[in-house]
């Protein structure tokens, strides 16, 4: 399957199915790996994807894309500390503590932290302890949201309210 294939019929087909059972659409990819051709679903819904979701599409999806050339499917969520890639990526994680990793060192870095601030004429605004800095979004080669685990070792992963 070429790229514009991938795009052009697939990645619409993906999102319409998407769209339908309430999930977005956030990326389709198709990746070669020494097993096969993995071709990768990525939805996601506001309170987040679960397992029965994931099958739940999967199985509505699989028909609509079993003539394309792939040898395995995934459906997945695509993360907590998924890329921010599109504009509406960066709009869902404005005021969130972001990482950026640069293609070439700005200021002697090339990575950054801070404060996603906005989008503005191409360019990532990030608070940062030293200021306000602009970003080209060209020269960003990955901005994805920093994960917070402190305290995690506290949460209660038990099945049963309140048990351990």
């Amino acid at each position: 399957m070429a790229k514009a294939e991938l795009s052009a019929v697939v990645a619409p087909k993906c999102r319409k199915i998407a769209e339908e059972m309430g999930f977005e659409l956030v990326e389709v990819a198709l990746d070669r790996e020494p097993g096969g051709k993995y071709l990768r679903i990525y939805i996601d819904k506001p309170e987040g994807i679960t397992l029965d979701d994931c099958e739940i599409y999967h199985k509505a999806v699989r028909p609509q894309v079993e003539n394309y050339d792939y040898d395995f499917m995934e459906v997945s969520s695509p993360g907590i500390d998924r890329p921010l890639k599109t504009d509406r990526d960066f709009e869902r994680n404005l005021g969130a503590e972001v990482e950026i990793h640069l293609f070439r060192p700005l200021d002697g870095t090339k990575e950054l932290h801070g404060i996603l601030a906005g989008l503005e004429e191409g360019d990532i605004l990030l608070d940062t302890p030293e200021g306000e800095k602009r970003i080209p979004r060209k020269a960003a080669a990955l901005v994805k949201p920093v994960v917070d685990l402190e305290g995690i070792e506290e949460v209660n992963l038990s099945e049963e309210d309140g048990e351990a």
